[in-house]
């Protein structure tokens, strides 16, 4: 069973979690080249509780974000990606600029977010808050970034080619 799922899907994955008394953790991002600070957000993000739900930035809303060189990954390999580690339940993408409408339909206990926020700089707090749920900022320090890698992919090559 794939563990990308539709919204729904994920929605009544989160209810059935919390009828049992676990914590449902939403962690989003567009984790286009996947790197090691992914994998530690995300190992971080299922520490906090006991499902994690992985949003994922559509190729739509990663343009829109990012610009239009990017994703370098379209969404179903970025998708599958994500799904295939350890610390991911379910994987869902979005399409919006921001997690709002996830939020609302899975009604996490937590949005994790990286350390390159602050709780008051969580673009959706006042959308997990009113639903009874809190920011956690989780994840090692900022020194990764897909930017950085393309950067330095487009470095090395210009260097050597």
């Amino acid at each position: 069973m794939s563990r990308v799922v539709s919204l729904e899907a994920a929605a009544a994955l989160s209810l059935e979690a919390r009828r049992a008394g676990r914590v449902v953790v939403l962690a989003n991002g567009l984790f286009d080249l996947l790197h090691v600070g992914h994998l530690r957000y995300l190992t971080a993000a299922r520490a906090a509780g006991d499902l994690l739900v992985v949003a994922i930035n559509s190729d739509r809303s990663a343009r829109m974000l990012k610009g239009s060189s990017r994703p370098v990954l379209p969404e179903s390999e970025r998708a599958e990606l994500v799904a295939g580690l350890r610390p991911v339940d379910a994987v869902v993408l979005f399409d919006e600029a921001t997690v709002e409408n996830v939020l609302r339909a899975l009604h996490p206990d937590i949005q994790a977010k990286g350390t390159d926020y602050r709780a008051e700089t969580v673009p959706e707090r006042a959308t997990i808050e009113a639903l009874g749920g809190r920011v956690a900022i989780v994840g090692d320090p900022k020194d990764h970034s897909t930017r950085d890698l393309i950067a330095e992919i487009v470095r090395r090559h210009t260097v050597s080619g």
